[in-house]
This record gives C-alpha cells, sequence and structure tokens, in this order.
C-alpha cells in the first residue's frame, strides 16, 4: 500500500478528546487503504510549560539538559495516540525520534537532520501496523538527543516521506493552509491554492508558522509535495510544490515576525567578523545582514537564542560602546517572485508605510522578498497597509 506521512501540530492534539479525532482521522485513512506514518508536536502549550519550568530552576539552562526536557512533549502526544488507535483496534506503534531513526548534527536546541534511518518505522509498517513518532527531536551521531527548533515537527514528518518514498506529506494545524497573511491580523487576507517551494520557504523565513523553513527547504531537495490542512472542518488546503515561474512582480503575501534585536556595530570589517564568530559559538543564527563603510548591522530573532541576557552582558563586555542593541523591533515582509524586478513594488511599500505614519527602521531586499522593520507594536499595522497595497489590487478568489 502507498505511504502517507500526516503530522499534527501542538493544538491539534492539544487535550485527549482532540486526540481521539486525530485517532479517527488517522483510522478513516488507514481503513481507506494507506499505510500510515504519523508525526505529532507536544500537547498544545506543553513546550512553552516545560520551558517555563526550566526557567523556575535556573535563568541559564544548559542546552543539553533543555533538549533532554522539552523532547518529553512529543513523547506524552506520540504514546497517547498511539493508545487511542489501539483501543479502537488499529494496530499502532510509537518511536521518539531516535528510534525512528532520525539523526541529526550535534546542535543542540537547533539541530538539523542530517540523515534517515527509517529501518524500525519499515518494519512495523511491513506488520501492519501504524507508526507513531515524535516529531522536533532527533538523536546526535554522538548519541545526544537533540531538538530541531521551532517548527521542527514538520521537518521531521518531511524527511520521513523522503526516506520511505511517501506518497503525500500533509501537514495539518489549527487553520486550512496558507493563507496571503495571518487572517488574525488580516481580515481581508485569503487562502492560497498553492505556492512554490521558493515562496513558502520566504514566508516562513519571514515569520508564517504555517509551515517550517527548513521543511519546505527539504521538500524541495527531495521533490516532496507538501499538503498544508486543518486538522478538523474546513477541507480547504494549499499545496506547495514545484509550480513554473508567475509573473515577475506579483506579491503573493505578507508576513510578519516580533521579539527582533537588531545589532549595530560600528567598525571595520574585522570587528564584525569577532561579532559573527561570538554569535556563532552561542548557536545564534542572523539575518538582514547589511554592511557599509565603517558600520554593520544585522538582526536576531529572540525566539532563537538561548539565554539571551547573558548573550547581551558577554558582547557588551567585548564591544562596548561601539555595539548597539536595539531591542523591541519587528519584521514586516511581503513575499513574490520576481518581486524586485522593478521599483514598482519598493515604492508602494514605503508609500503605505508612510501613510500609515509607520517609520521604517530597516530595509532589505531579495529576489522573493523586501523586508523592513518597524516597532514591534507597529507590526500589526504595517502588515494591514503592505497586504492593502500590495496584494489585495490583484488577489483573486
Amino acid at each position: 500500500m502507498p505511504i502517507v506521512v500526516q503530522k499534527y501540530g501542538g493544538s491539534s492534539v492539544a487535550d485527549v478528546d482532540r486526540i481521539g479525532r486525530v485517532a479517527d482521522r488517522v483510522a478513516a485513512a488507514r481503513a481507506g487503504g494507506k499505510d500510515l506514518v504519523v508525526v505529532v508536536s507536544a500537547m498544545g502549550d506543553t513546550t512553552d510549560e516545560l520551558l517555563a519550568l526550566a526557567r523556575r530552576v535556573t535563568d541559564s539552562p544548559p542546552r543539553r539538559e533543555l533538549d533532554m526536557l522539552l523532547s518529553a512533549g512529543e513523547r506524552i502526544s506520540m504514546a497517547l495516540l498511539s493508545m487511542a488507535l489501539n483501543a479502537r483496534r488499529v494496530p499502532a506503534v510509537s518511536f521518539t525520534g531516535s528510534q525512528s531513526g532520525i539523526i541529526t548534527n550535534d546542535s543542540h536546541a537547533n539541530a538539523r537532520i542530517v540523515e534517515v534511518r527509517p529501518y524500525r518505522v519499515q518494519d512495523e509498517i511491513a506488520r501492519g501496523k501504524v507508526v507513531i513518532v515524535a516529531g522536533y527531536q532527533g538523536v546526535s551521531y554522538k548519541k545526544e538527543v537533540t531538538t530541531l527548533g521551532r517548527g521542527g515537527s514538520d521537518t521531521t514528518a518531511v524527511a520521513l516521506a523522503a526516506a520511505l518514498d511517501a506518497e503525500a506529506c500533509e501537514i495539518y494545524s489549527d487553520v486550512a493552509g496558507v493563507y496571503s497573511a495571518d487572517p488574525r491580523v488580516v481580515p481581508n487576507a485569503r487562502p492560497l491554492s498553492e505556492l512554490s517551494y521558493e515562496e513558502m520557504q520566504e514566508l516562513a523565513e519571514a515569520g508564517a508558522r504555517v509551515l517550517n523553513a527548513q521543511a519546505v527547504e527539504f521538500a524541495k531537495e527531495r521533490g516532496i509535495a507538501l499538503y498544508a490542512r486543518a486538522s478538523f472542518g474546513d477541507s480547504r488546503e494549499t499545496i506547495v510544490r514545484k509550480l513554473p515561474p508567475r509573473a515577475p512582480g506579483r506579491v503573493v503575501g505578507v508576513a510578519s515576525e516580533t521579539g527582533l534585536v537588531r545589532l549595530s556595530l560600528e567598525g571595520d570589517l574585522g570587528a564584525f567578523q569577532r561579532l559573527l564568530r561570538r554569535l556563532d559559538d552561542r548557536g545564534v543564527a542572523g539575518k538582514e545582514i547589511l554592511s557599509r563603510d565603517g558600520a554593520a548591522s544585522l538582526a536576531l530573532s529572540l525566539e532563537n537564542v538561548h539565554d539571551y541576557e547573558s548573550l547581551r552582558r558577554d558582547l557588551r563586555a567585548e564591544f562596548g560602546a561601539g555595539l548597539g542593541m536595539h531591542e523591541g523591533i519587528g519584521a514586516v515582509s511581503a513575499v513574490g517572485a520576481g518581486i524586485n524586478a522593478r521599483f514598482e513594488n519598493l515604492r508602494t511599500a514605503i508609500d503605505a508605510l508612510s501613510a500609515a505614519g509607520i517609520a521604517a527602521l530597516g530595509l532589505s531586499t531579495s529576489s522573493f522578498r523586501i523586508s523592513v522593520l518597524v516597532k514591534d507594536s507597529a507590526v500589526a499595522e504595517a502588515t494591514r497597509s503592505l497586504h492593502a497595497a500590495l496584494v489585495e489590487p490583484r488577489q483573486s478568489p
């Protein structure tokens, strides 16, 4: 039978009743003649609750121990879903990331998958069982438990789909696919029926949370189509796959993120290189890097920074007054293939923010994206302004 990999996010398995509804959906798919591998996230806010528990013990929990702690959340979900399926007379077995053969590098809290050895998964499928896998986690080549960072369960699902030569990879969450903006922020946002890998990856990198950027990158490399769907109710979906190029300049969506810090450093490139080395040593990734004569800057997402207080203290001690650390920053990004083929979209974006009285604190562009740094408090209004100016005039149902 064809293999289908399904992934269910935390809201889909937030409580026992929802786990039961997921079990019903999985059982129906199994009865329809599919071999199933189901990847699950931690229940609801479990990961945040475990992280808060760690912070009560120490302000600076070691990354290794955080991985040991946070990976427990997905193990709870996988075991409960397996129990629910077996109670419905659907044979099922649950595996941790390690047991399912997810091999990663040795970067704690933000590991990358380097290999998948799904032998135990294949054996259990051959025995007629549904295999439930804990997402977000793996094991390093040093035999250490690792976690994959925000949205890592998506990456788990895509990696398994590739290793198993699956027919499809279905990503289920609390929304029906991908929208042109967050509908909670932009009431006029429209569902998108299909996106290219590149468009989806740019939206994810810019803050859209329906799919994980690393997972989309993995899917693109392996040619795996992704189906983003709602866990319950709404039957609409977004298909992410290789598509013919769109007409250059069309904006497909606007994404945003808050909780950024902009670092600015006075000095030559040697000083900036030292800063980058310190960030690498702490496993901190930057974005929106800009270098010019005598100064350079980059943005960091606090969501991906472990122990920001100690990082700030250490950087201040080394670089002194020459280093600026500007907090309370957000970013709003318009995404589309060839978005900067002409300057029209950039001019329109700048005009829209100016008309809304929103100050741009920084600006960067690529062939797929226009990103503007603004104050956190202005992110929602900036998102609505860019969507109204760049997406809605060309939007079709």
